[in-house]
Parts: C-alpha cells; structure tokens; sequence
C-alpha cells in the first residue's frame, strides 16, 4: 500500500501503470535485440576466406549443395527423402552457384547464376582431377581430404567437417578463377538446409508461365500461375531441369526468383519483427546455413534494409554451347569473356546521365497514329550484356519496314529506353511497345524523323512482338488465381536478366 501511494503522490496511479508497461515493453525489446544478436552472431562455421568487408561494396557467392546427407555426412533417413523427392544417392555437387555484388549503401546489388554443367579448368588439381564441370569441384576436393585423413582416426563429425572445409574453398577457388573477381564471402545450404527453411518461411511463393511437370525426377507438379508452395514442391521447384526447355539454364532463374521472394517477404511479413518467426528462422539458420565466420551478418544486414527485388537484378552466365566431354553432358565457356562481362557488370563506373531539355518538340504536322513505318530511321545503342543484340534488332525493325539507322554500343545501362525527335511520336511509341513496361519518350538530342533506341541489361534478346503490332490492352495487378503475364526475358543460352517490376505481386519475377 505504501508503494502505491508514494507512486500516487508522485505521478498517480494513471502515470504508475503507465510506467510498469513501458518498463515492461523496455525489457521485452531489450531481450528481443539481445536474442536477435546473439542467435545471428552465432551463425557461421567456416574459415576457409577471411578478411572480407562486412560493409559496403562486396562480392558474395552462394552455394547450394545436392547432398542427400546432413553436414556430417551421415545420409539422411527415408523419412526425409521421401517427402523431399529427392532419393537416397547423390554427392556434393554444388548444383547452385550464385555470385553477388553488393554496391556500396546496400540498396543495389546484381548477381550472375552459374550453370552447374560449365566445363572448367579447375586451379589446381582436385582428386586427380584437373578438368570437369564447375559444380564437381566441392565434391572431388571433399573426397580427396576426406581420404588424406582416413588413417587419422577422426571420428565422423571432425572428419566431414574437414572435407567440406575443402569442398568449399575448391569451389570459392574455382568460381573466382571463372569470373576473374574475388569473393569476399560465401553462404551455403544443403538439400536439407533448404526444406528446412522454406518450411519456416511458410512456403515459397512462385510465378510460373507454364506448369510444371517432373514426376520421375524433381517431383514438381505445378500449375501455371501463382502459387505458395510448401516446402516439398519448392524444392522441387528449384531442382526442376527435365521437361525445361534449356534444362539447367532455365533452371537458374527459378533460383533466382525464390530470392526475389525472401527479400520481399522478410522485408513486407513481419518475419524479422514477430519474435515466434524470427525465432524459428534464426534456430533453423544456425543448424543448416553455413557461411564464412568473419562475415559480420549483424553490420550487414542492416545495410540490406533497403534492398528489393527491383533493385536486385540476376543474368545467368552465358555459354557457348552443348557438348559431350569425357563421357558428359556439359556446356563449353568462354572464359575470357565471362570475366570481361561480370567485371564490367560488377565495377563499370555508372553510365552518364542522358539530360533531356524541358520543352518537348513539336510534333511533326504530318505524324499521326497510322504513321508508316517506312517514315522513321530507327538508332539502335547496345547497353545490354548481349553481344550483338543493337544489330539484331536493328535487322527485325528492318525486317517490319522501319529505315535502318546507326548501330553501336553504350556504356551498360539497367533499363531500355526509347527516344524520338520531332515527328516520329507514333513510331517510337509502336516501338516502345515492343518491350515490356518501356514508353517512349521526346528528346531534343534526336534528330527529326528519328527513334533512338538504347538497349539496356534488362534486354537480352529481340522481343517476338517485333513481328506485329503491340497490344494497347491494360493489365491489371495479377493475383494468385490469375495466370502470370508474359515476362521480357529470355531463357536461351545466354540466359537472360531477370528482375522484378515495383508492383510484382509477392516481388517475384514470372519464370518458365
């Protein structure tokens, strides 16, 4: 009684309960930062790079292992394998290989699959093995350490952890020898590691412009459209090769996508926020995610914050072609270019800004809405990653009666953009069209009877609209239930970008 009334002389009981909750509110959000600190530093495990930035611009190589195994190599029980789809015998191929560039202030980044099946000159030796395709390089390493020390006597759980201490840093050593940039960090699942977290995450939302059919093999079984797998068939979906048209290049984007999801969920669900979530995400990271110890995941994810799917924009590394070395399926590379493509993705200086005067030209007396094609000579400027694309287009537009004009390249841009000068308003507009989400736009700069179009990353093949006129048909916001729209993307050998609109649904692109 006495406490209540010396806290009612001094504020009154209003301002004494008042108190009690916020002291209250203060210790829960005290132990809610403590729990998020200590469970986010303790993720890690490995020490094969050190050194690296936790901040600013870096270079991050994510790793997906087809281990039918956990960490320690033990196999996994057909309790797991079963619901998984995913059968009792494989190795420690790294079937998904992502490298990531973080820009400095970590509201931009650009990433590059890597097709497992890239035939490389490994940079040293792995198991006898100086040749062979990129995902085989984890493996072969893990094995040659793992029998270095079988005459050691380490029991099973030192013994694994040796040999994929060797596995990863054969395949760091292997994709910087590819690309010619030094990773500064790295981050890697299992088959395991991967259900286990899609589970957490409450599935994986996807967008799919065809269904999805592999009985025999990945287990998908996926209509077209939108849709939120559980973990099961989200493995499934990122394991999917057969029935794709281009196998394993088209495989890379559904990679891609599931990213796309997990930035936009933890950043739009609460995920990071609901104590319950974040609790079952950090408790699943720290048994399954393993990455590299010095990573200060506490100083980086906070400069993350402000990255989405729409700034985040992923290619897949081209090829050369298919082919059969010693006895496999495998895609040839050339190496050189790979490394001049990804060095100028990750470190070209930004590209100068095109300024447009204010007052827009007079439209030409004589435009107007069927203007010919034939009245307008179309520029086409390359800022893309595809060599060759400004005259391919530039033959296409030919092909549909536009006058061919210059050809050239630019400084890499992220967005295609079309120009005209006066007179030439409804044929850069059928241009425009062409494209997905591109409108034109009249510039001084462009000369009277002109279409300047500059290609940007976002293109990566000639659009198969050219052949006929756009559709002047609005599509609203799609929704679960509805079919995806066509993407602007290609899927060839080139693999083409994928990136996400600011009002994706779920913030995830449409893929094959």
């Amino acid at each position: 009684m006495s406490r209540a009334h010396g806290a009612a002389a001094i504020a009154g009981k209003t301002g004494y309960a008042l108190g009690c909750v916020v002291a209250a509110l203060i210790m829960v959000v005290s132990g809610f930062a403590y729990y998020v600190k200590s469970g986010v530093a303790s993720i890690g495990g490995s020490n094969v790079i050190s050194g690296g930035p936790s901040v600013g611009a870096m270079n991050i190589l994510l790793m997906g292992l087809e281990s039918r195994t956990y960490w320690n190599g033990e196999p996994l029980p057909r309790g797991l394998t079963a619901p998984m789809h995913i059968g009792s015998i494989g190795g420690n191929a790294t079937n998904t290989l992502i490298l990531l560039h973080i820009f400095a202030g970590g509201q931009k980044a650009v990433g590059f699959s890597i097709p497992r099946d890239d035939w490389v000159t490994f940079p040293k030796p792995y198991d006898g093995q100086s040749q062979g395709k990129i995902d085989q390089a984890y493996g072969l390493a893990l094995a040659e350490r793992e029998s270095q020390l079988a005459g050691a006597h380490l029991n099973q759980d030192t013994l694994a952890y040796a040999g994929n201490e060797a596995g990863r840093l054969a395949e760091i050593d292997t994709v910087e020898a590819l690309t010619g940039v030094h990773i500064d960090h790295f981050a890697e699942l299992n088959l395991l590691g991967f259900y286990r977290l899609a589970q957490v995450f409450g599935g994986i939302e996807v967008c799919l412009k065809q269904p999805a059919s592999d009985p025999t093999y990945s287990g998908a079984n996926i209509p077209a459209g939108y849709h939120l797998l559980d973990a099961a068939q989200a493995l499934s979906f990122v394991r999917q090769r057969h029935n794709l048209t281009n196998g394993d290049l088209d495989r890379t984007h559904r990679q891609q996508a599931v990213l796309d999801f997990v930035i936009w969920k933890l950043k739009h669900q609460g995920v990071l926020t609901d104590i319950g979530q974040l609790s079952s995400l950090l408790t699943a990271a720290k048994q399954y995610l393993i990455t590299d110890n010095q990573w200060n995941l506490l100083d980086f994810l906070p400069e993350m914050s402000s990255l989405t799917g729409k700034n985040l924009t992923f290619n897949t590394l081209p090829i050369v072609g298919y082919a059969t070395i010693d006895g496999q399926a495998a895609n040839t590379v050339n190496v050189p270019y790979i490394k001049q493509l990804v060095h100028k993705a990750f470190y070209a200086p930004p590209a100068p800004k095109r300024v447009a005067k204010k007052v827009a030209p007079k439209p030409s007396k004589t435009a107007s809405p069927a203007q010919k094609p034939s009245a307008t000579t179309v520029d086409v400027y390359n800022g893309g990653y595809t060599t060759g694309l400004a005259g391919k287009l530039s033959q296409a537009l030919t092909g549909v009666g536009f006058k061919a004009g210059k050809v050239g390249n630019i400084a890499t841009r992220s967005s295609t953009e079309v120009l005209y000068g006066a007179g030439a308003a409804p044929n850069a507009a059928r241009i425009a069209g062409y494209f997905t989400g591109v409108s034109a736009t009249a510039s001084t700069s462009v000369a009277p009877g002109h279409v300047e179009v500059l290609l940007g990353t976002d293109a990566s093949s000639v659009p198969a609209t050219i052949t006929a006129a756009p559709s002047t048909t609005s599509h609203s916001t799609p929704t679960p239930s509805q079919s995806p729209p066509n993407a602007a993307q290609s899927n060839g050998q080139n693999g083409g970008a994928v990136t996400v609109k600011a009002n994706a649904p779920y913030g995830i692109p449409c893929v094959d």
